[in-house]
């Protein structure tokens, strides 16, 4: 990869939100309110030896843009369902453009250690809370691809659209290290929409929301309420699997699903039910992350689906055969495809076989064209799924890359995750939304 992507591009994608204003939130009378969210896509290979691996990071985040204090800052928030805490960059940096500053908001308070906050509805944190030389609650967050912010708890008014949530609570983050700091150059921070106690989705007090991101034409929904339209099909649901023991590699608020087996063209990988239950450490559990781009298994599954997809692309495609190569640190199985075929042929597909439901991945969304790379009139595209250990993972990671043109229902209140399919491209022309 000699030459680096051409400069970020913002691709326009509608969210609607339905917000349902009811006592313990039963569904009763619904306000309809539209804010719109992106697709941003990073450049990649800012790395000095292309050649060998290109560095992990999140190429591709979904967010939002709202606004936040008295008076009102706009800041741009990345949706992450696999994290609890919501924070925003708060000290101007040469890498951090786009923070909001406390001093500037008359309803900005930070959180003192001796409050309840502090003390008691931290305890589901990664990182566990502690007190600053000011007396002030301090808080820490860190990421897989060993991205780390520090800062205050605080709150203070969030606006969805023109409803004011004062009180919120949030990290008002003034330092730390960052993996990539172009994504964070274009972003404030991170909205965290897992089921912890601190979470945007639990604080705003919504029972469930949606998302749909379209592969087509980068249009997409986001939805929080109650999703009811005779256009889409019933969901299937797949129960959350609950541990409420304290292990040291289980995250107990995370969107957790039970995998029980994987599919290639309708060939179930033999591997035996006990390969994807999470071991007495809590290693291995299954989540469902809006933060990640791919997919990630643990080692010796991602092995099986790996050798079985090299036997059925035998005579499809042509593997790169680069023992060196890994695309972003994780993606070991790629191919040549000559620059001058429009499209790729027709490939096997993979079923994720969930407890009650099933995740079928098909054409373009199991290639990823490595951008700006050549080798002898190839581009080079690599699987979509990729080795955990490799990237130091406990854990298989279901990313929103394999969740497109899929309806994704996170239930709260019934614990658990409904999926169907659908055109995501069509369900906001349908609601409205078309671009």
């Amino acid at each position: 990869m000699a030459n680096l992507q051409p400069p970020v591009v913002l691709h326009l994608i509608i969210i609607f939100f339905i917000i349902n204003q009811t006592q313990n939130s039963l569904c009763a009378t619904q306000k309809t309110l539209i804010l719109p969210l992106k697709i941003q896509t990073l450049p990649h290979g800012l790395v000095s030896n292309p050649s060998n691996k290109i560095s992990f990071h999140h190429n591709v985040t979904l967010t939002v843009t709202l606004t936040v204090g008295s008076p009102p800052q706009s800041v741009t928030m990345v949706l992450d369902t696999g994290s609890e805490l919501s924070w925003l960059h708060c000290k101007k940096t040469q890498n951090f453009n786009s923070i909001f500053n406390p001093l500037s908001s008359s309803s900005y308070s930070p959180t003192p250690c001796s409050s309840p906050i502090c003390s008691t509805r931290t305890r589901t944190l990664p990182i566990p809370a502690s007190c600053d030389q000011n007396k002030l609650c301090h808080a820490t967050v860190s990421y897989a691809d060993a991205t780390s912010m520090e800062g205050n708890l605080a709150s203070e008014t969030f606006y969805i659209g023109k409803s004011a949530r004062p009180g919120t609570i949030f990290g008002c983050m003034d330092s730390g290290f960052s993996s990539n700091s172009d994504e964070d150059s274009k972003t404030t921070g991170i909205m965290g929409l897992n089921r912890g106690s601190l979470s945007f989705i639990t604080q705003m007090g919504f029972p469930k929301f949606s998302y749909c991101i379209s592969g087509r034409d980068s249009s997409g929904v986001l939805l929080f309420g109650e999703a009811s339209f005779s256009w889409l099909q019933p969901l299937n649901y797949t129960p959350l699997v609950l541990i409420t023991d304290p292990l040291p590699y289980y995250d107990r608020v995370a969107y957790t699903v039970q995998l029980e087996g994987i599919k290639v063209s309708g060939k179930v990988l033999p591997l035996p039910k006990s390969v994807f239950v999470p071991d007495h450490t809590g290693a291995g559990q299954t989540m469902v992350d809006s933060g990640t781009q791919f997919t990630f298994l643990l080692g010796p599954v991602y092995t099986a689906l790996k050798n079985e997809y090299m036997q059925q692309t035998k005579g499809i495609l042509q593997l790169l055969n680069d023992p060196n190569f890994v695309f972003q640190g994780a993606m070991d199985l790629c191919y040549l495809v000559p620059l001058n075929r429009p499209s790729l042929p027709r490939l096997p597909t993979v079923s994720l076989m969930f407890r009650g439901a099933e995740m079928v991945v098909s054409g373009e969304r199991l290639m990823y064209r490595v951008p700006d790379m050549v080798k002898g009139g190839n581009s080079v595209y690599c699987f979509t799924f990729g080795n955990s250990d490799l990237l130091g993972t406990e854990a298989f990671v279901i990313g929103h890359h394999h969740q497109q043109n899929l309806w994704m229902e996170f239930d709260l209140v019934k614990s658990r995750v409904g999926l169907a399919e659908v055109r995501c491209d069509l369900a906001s022309q349908r609601l409205g939304l078309g671009l």
